[in-house]
């Protein structure tokens, strides 16, 4: 499971980009109970969304031309500069190289072979979120692309991410989960999903997709669409995971949810 302290190579900070970040906290506040505060001064009009003191995602201004509203993910790394170029030799790109933020870390923006973006986080003052696996925070994460092994090679040669095939039920193949480099099958924070044999994403491009904790599944997608948002799927139960939905922002942004997950830790 996603656990603090991070583990190299395992994610931690969650990155919101919308068009509406006042807006958007308004949603959030009414589906897991966040709230919205600024980073202040000098940030780019950068916020937080912190739950019960603690903060589980950040929040930045999207528009005029810039990506449509999405969640992003990043990793740890010890190293910024040194994963930018594993991932380069890995056959990734470099999208915003390495750069500091004040005193806080490095960052790195990159993507994977096939063009999925995420970003790595080198810390300094800031190790990253303060609260995962709890209701509200983040819990899991799943990539979605058109090619499981080559994706798996790459993040094994950026990260040195380990895997695991469990059998999905009802025969319908194998699921591959991973974890961090050493730490074993109860360390793993996320998925590998083949485009296309969801037909929720039909038609949509790789991508990462986050999964935020809850206590009732049912109940967070009824006040999803209270409050404007979409539900791409109606809640289902995994054998022996929990109780998950798929579900948009007001403005577009995809994300998931599961029930059980951080209850049975």
């Amino acid at each position: 499971m996603l656990t603090t302290p991070f583990a190299a190579g395992s994610p931690n900070w969650t990155e919101l980009a919308t068009p509406d970040p006042a807006g958007a906290g308004d949603f959030y506040r009414g589906v897991f109970g966040w709230e919205y505060a600024s980073a202040g001064p000098g940030t780019g009009g950068y916020g937080l969304f912190r739950l019960g003191g603690g903060t589980v995602a950040g929040v930045l201004p999207a528009g005029g031309g810039q990506a449509p509203p999405v969640w992003s993910v990043s990793f740890l790394t010890p190293d910024a500069d040194a994963t930018a170029k594993a991932a380069e030799a890995a056959g990734g790109s470099v999208v915003r190289p390495p750069a500091d933020v004040r005193d806080l870390g490095r960052t790195a923006t990159l993507a994977d072979g096939a063009g999925v973006g995420f970003a790595v986080w080198q810390p300094g003052t800031d190790e990253g979120l303060d609260l995962v696996d709890v209701p509200g925070a983040l819990t899991w994460i799943e990539l979605y692309t058109p090619d499981e092994d080559a994706a798996f090679g790459f993040y094994s040669a950026v990260f040195g991410w380990e895997a695991l095939s469990t059998p999905i039920p009802g025969g319908r193949g194998t699921y591959r989960m991973v974890n961090p480099a050493g730490r074993g099958p109860d360390a793993m924070f996320g998925g590998f999903v083949p485009l296309g044999s969801d037909p929720t994403e039909a038609g949509s491009d790789p991508h990462w997709l986050l999964y935020f904790a809850v206590t009732d599944c049912d109940a967070t997608v009824t006040r999803t669409r209270t409050l404007g948002g979409t539900v791409l799927t109606a809640p289902a139960d995994v054998e022996g995971v929990g109780r998950f939905a798929k579900l948009t922002d007001p403005y577009g942004a995809s994300f998931a949810i599961m029930q059980g997950v951080a209850q049975a830790m």
